[in-house]
């Protein structure tokens, strides 16, 4: 999968892991998809970017 995984707002630092980690709630059916399928792009990604929509209004 590619995709900017920098800029996604499921990314969180896990301090166990000492590693930054998607944290996209779902369940055993939905990662299943996820691994068996090719995506060009993560279908979870959600722009953490809070000012985007005030940037485009300006």
């Amino acid at each position: 999968m590619q995709g900017n995984c920098d800029t996604c707002a499921y990314l969180m630092y896990d301090e166990e892991f000492d590693e930054y980690v998607c944290d996209v709630n779902m369940d055993e059916d939905d990662y299943g998809r996820l691994v068996e399928t090719h995506f060009r792009e993560c279908p979870y990604y959600t722009n953490g970017d809070e000012y985007r929509v005030v940037r485009h209004q300006m």
